[in-house]
């Protein structure tokens, strides 16, 4: 099951969510979306345990992965999303695709932000294994840590990210 959501939420703009034949406001797969309280970010309650918040204008589908029913994956191909997931309550973890990385945990907070030819992705809760698309190569991430994730051949490098780098993202988030 794969659903292709585009958020663009500013005042008089309409939400889509093409999922299935379901709207945006019904529950689809085993998400729904939470009452609208900022034209900025849209924030779609998941099963038990798994929230993600979704920045105005990104573009992004879920994901199935396993076939099993529920939503284990979200591909995000730009702008950023928020997830938060409960590991006692999701069992197999869960992915945020994009065109440059694949950010997976099993149980964490993590922000990630898909830009043109670049994902970035920072973790405020718990850890997430970053893999490169193009080469493969992968890192850990733990609290407060990040990585920039680009097409290029050269090695990931895991950094402590600022405070205003931080905040910049998490306020995009409503954070």
């Amino acid at each position: 099951m794969t659903q292709t959501n585009r958020f663009l939420g500013a005042a008089g703009v309409v939400v889509l969510c093409v999922i299935g034949t379901g709207s945006a406001t019904a529950q689809t797969a085993s998400c729904s979306l939470r009452p609208a309280v900022s034209a900025e970010r849209q924030t779609l309650n998941c099963e038990p345990g798994l929230s993600i918040t979704i920045e105005r204008g990104a573009s992004y589908r879920f994901a199935d992965r396993n076939r099993d029913g529920q939503v284990d994956a979200i591909v995000l191909n730009s702008k950023a999303a928020l997830v938060d997931v409960d590991s006692s309550r999701i069992k197999g973890g869960f992915e945020v695709v994009t065109p440059q990385a694949i950010a997976a945990v099993r149980g964490t907070r993590w922000a990630v932000d898909a830009a043109r030819g670049k994902t970035s992705v920072l973790v405020l809760r718990g850890r997430v294994a970053v893999n490169k698309v193009s080469t493969g190569q992968g890192v850990t991430l733990g609290r407060g840590q990040g990585v920039d994730v680009d097409h290029s051949r050269g090695p990931l490098h895991v950094t402590s990210w600022g405070q205003p780098r931080i905040n910049a993202l998490m306020g995009r988030l409503g954070q």
